[in-house]
């Protein structure tokens, strides 16, 4: 799989959102196992958890733990992989989401995220989203003071604008390597900081990539259906899904773009995995920019 760069590692264009294999609708933990062989077997070498991605409020650390356990008994070299992960929310096991970014608490976070992972150090460590209680410099600085302890090696922000993004910038220099905002056909209000992330070097990290693009995305929302049906339509005519064809446009959407799509099963994987090796023409790419919602 072709390769970009976040920080000094590079990693395949297409990555793991492994949150689906934990959290509600989760598939038994063979399955789970199965989809992170598949994505390995497929050139993944970015795989994106979180402390938070669980179901019920007794199995923090869930997804991470499943992911150390198929990293494990992979057959072949892990070396490679890089496992991002985040702090900062939680699931107190009703569904709701919180957000918690006290400096003791991300450092307590970090740590147990390092337990669970069984390794010595994290390769990527993401503030999961700001805490509208906590200074967002004081947040931050948490991440300063693990890349000093060599606890983490590089550090991501998530869910962020382009004054945090400078701010932490700042505060952290090269230790920056990422943002992980909401991007996807159905939505590009990021569009601003996808730039931003090309202008400062960083590799932005779109989650939920695929979004809008559904013949009947959006309950109908404008531009909706122009773009599914746009998808759908270069899928047909290249022979492939309309998640391949949205992962290949978004990585020619930007050069700092590395896809992280969510699967449950290995053949979701295996099919995104594929949109490394698809190049759209010139006409597929206008048509598709021009269905996708417009940028904020």
């Amino acid at each position: 799989m072709r390769t970009r760069a976040i920080g000094g590692v590079d990693v395949g264009v297409i990555g793991l959102g492994a949150m689906p294999l934990s959290i509600e609708g989760r598939p038994d933990p063979e399955r789970a196992v199965a989809t992170i062989h598949a994505a390995l077997d497929a050139g993944v070498t970015l795989i994106d958890t979180a402390d938070s991605y669980h179901r019920d409020a007794d199995e923090v650390g869930h997804n991470e733990l499943l992911i150390a356990r198929a990293l494990a008994e992979y057959g072949g070299d892990t070396s490679s992989v890089l496992v991002a992960t985040k702090g900062g929310r939680g699931r107190p096991g009703d569904g709701s989401w919180t957000v918690t970014g006290t400096p003791e608490h991300l450092i307590r976070a970090c740590h147990a995220s390092v337990a669970r992972l069984g390794v010595d150090s994290i390769g990527l460590y993401q503030l999961h989203k700001p805490d509208p209680s906590v200074p967002w410099a004081e947040s931050v600085g948490a991440l300063r003071e693990l890349l000093d302890a060599g606890t983490i090696r590089a550090a991501g922000i998530s869910n962020v604008d382009g004054p945090r993004i400078r701010e932490a910038r700042a505060i952290l220099g090269d230790g920056l390597v990422s943002v992980q905002n909401r991007f996807s056909p159905g939505f590009r209000a990021g569009e601003e900081e996808l730039r931003l992330s090309e202008e400062l070097g960083l590799a932005f990290l779109p989650w939920s990539p695929l979004g809008g693009i559904s013949r009947s995305s959006l309950d109908g929302a404008s531009g909706a259906t122009s773009a599914g049906t746009a998808f759908h339509e270069v899928a047909a005519e290249y022979g492939v899904s309309p998640q391949r064809v949205c992962l290949a446009w978004l990585l020619a959407h930007s050069p700092a773009l590395v896809a992280v799509p969510g699967a449950s099963r290995p053949q979701t994987i295996r099919d995104s995995a594929a949109a490394a090796d698809l190049v759209l023409d010139p006409d597929s790419l206008a048509l598709l920019d021009g269905a996708a919602a417009p940028a904020a």
